[in-house]
């Protein structure tokens, strides 16, 4: 184009016209003409003539199969097997207290001191009524018995014979009466002593000495906590337990008893208990509302390394998968519905939308179980530029990273 206006210049020039007034149009022309050159994808001068579309330049990973060990993740916070929260059985004035909050205390031992003054009072009044009640019943024995050997030689009238034998009933009921007081006494009296109910590490006091304590109150004086045993609770989806519970009676994870998966702990900083714990899937119920069930792990705490409120991460051994398909969780997109799809290469270069089913996460990457197979090159950059049916030029293909990867755990939300 621009040697033809070049010519056109020189034959005007030559041709004798001799009107320069027209030469700064014909340098607007060449200028306009110089500004639709363009370069075309190799570099070199070219123009898009009919708006042919151009190849998009992505990244693929081509897929291949991995050996993987599934694990299902369940996480949460720990819990005491075993809380006792520790509350006044009769009213009273805290005389004293009688443990180091925060210390262990084992199951029986002293730790709060009531004033004992009025139900030692109550326990002696009790006492003895109950010896005078057993007096008078001793004494209507005595006249029973002298009775007996009177009505035989009619010494005695059959009234006063059955009179006789009817005060020692009562006398007897007298008695019972008198030593359920009496025992109700001693009870109360041995309530002033409140003791450890069972054994663990005790909490803060939440009275101290000289403060009044009533029988019915709802505030605990302090919590004891039994540390041996750990449980974490978790809610999940009936859906998910009936698989679990599938996978326990195929044997695909490792069992515990009769009743429980074998189950690993992560703490918090990544490393991994030392004790296994175990799974139960008995004693468990679906909540009508919502639909799902709280599974609860039993840990056992040796060592006390578990506290209360800790955050876990609890891990199921499903088995090892010798040929999974991970893709980058950046290449996989959800519909509305939840149908999740990929792009890829076909044969032709040219971008293709499969649907493909993606549940598990297994770190940054979701195990694919169907839709792809080995060999598959996967569209994982470039993807706003991407539509079904696309040109596309492959910039980069980390086929040989996904092949070198060595076995690693996934892990199912």
């Amino acid at each position: 184009m621009l040697k033809v206006l070049s010519q056109r210049c020189t034959v005007f020039f030559h041709g004798g016209c001799a009107n320069t007034s027209l030469l700064p149009v014909l340098m607007t022309a060449v200028m306009f003409a110089l500004a639709g050159c363009g370069k075309g994808p190799s570099g070199n001068p070219s123009f898009q003539m009919g708006g042919a579309e151009q190849a998009t330049g992505v990244g693929v990973m081509t897929v291949v199969p991995r050996k993987i060990v599934q694990t299902t993740e369940l996480s949460g916070r720990l819990s005491a097997l075993r809380v006792a929260d520790v509350r006044p059985q009769v009213s009273g004035i805290v005389l004293k207290r009688l443990f180091t909050e925060g210390s262990d205390v084992k199951a029986g031992q002293l730790l709060y001191q009531i004033d004992p003054a009025t139900y030692q009072a109550s326990y002696d009044q009790a006492k003895g009524t109950l010896a005078n009640a057993q007096a008078t019943l001793a004494s209507a024995k005595t006249k029973a018995d002298r009775y007996v050997e009177l009505i035989k030689i009619n010494a005695v009238s059959k009234q006063d014979y059955d009179d006789a034998l009817a005060a020692v009933n009562e006398d007897q009921a007298t008695v019972i009466a008198n030593r359920a007081s009496l025992e109700s006494a001693r009870v109360n009296l041995e309530h002033t002593r409140i003791k450890a109910p069972i054994s663990g590490r005790i909490g803060a006091s939440t009275v101290t000495e000289g403060a009044l304590v009533t029988s019915d109150q709802t505030t605990a004086l302090t919590t004891i906590q039994a540390f041996d045993q750990m449980y974490l609770d978790v809610s999940r989806s009936s859906m998910e337990w009936l698989r679990l519970r599938k996978e326990f009676a195929a044997s695909r994870l490792q069992k515990m008893g009769e009743s429980g998966a074998a189950v690993k702990l992560v703490m918090e900083d990544g490393t991994e208990y030392g004790e296994t714990g175990v799974l139960q899937f008995t004693g468990i119920s679906v909540d009508a509302t919502t639909g799902s069930v709280t599974l609860r792990m039993i840990f056992p705490n040796p060592n006390q390394e578990l506290l209360p409120g800790m955050f876990v991460r609890a891990q199921l051994n499903e088995g090892e998968d010798n040929n999974a398909i991970l893709v980058p969780q950046l290449a996989v997109s959800r519909a509305s519905d939840g149908k999740a799809t990929v792009y890829v290469v076909d044969a032709a270069n040219n971008a293709k939308q499969v649907i493909v089913q993606a549940n598990t996460a297994y770190g940054d990457q979701w195990i694919v179980t169907q839709g792809l197979k080995a060999g598959d090159r996967v569209i994982v950059s470039g993807l706003q530029k991407v539509h079904a049916g696309a040109s596309v030029k492959i910039a980069a293909d980390s086929a040989s990273a996904g092949a070198s990867a060595v076995p690693a755990v996934a892990a199912k939300q």
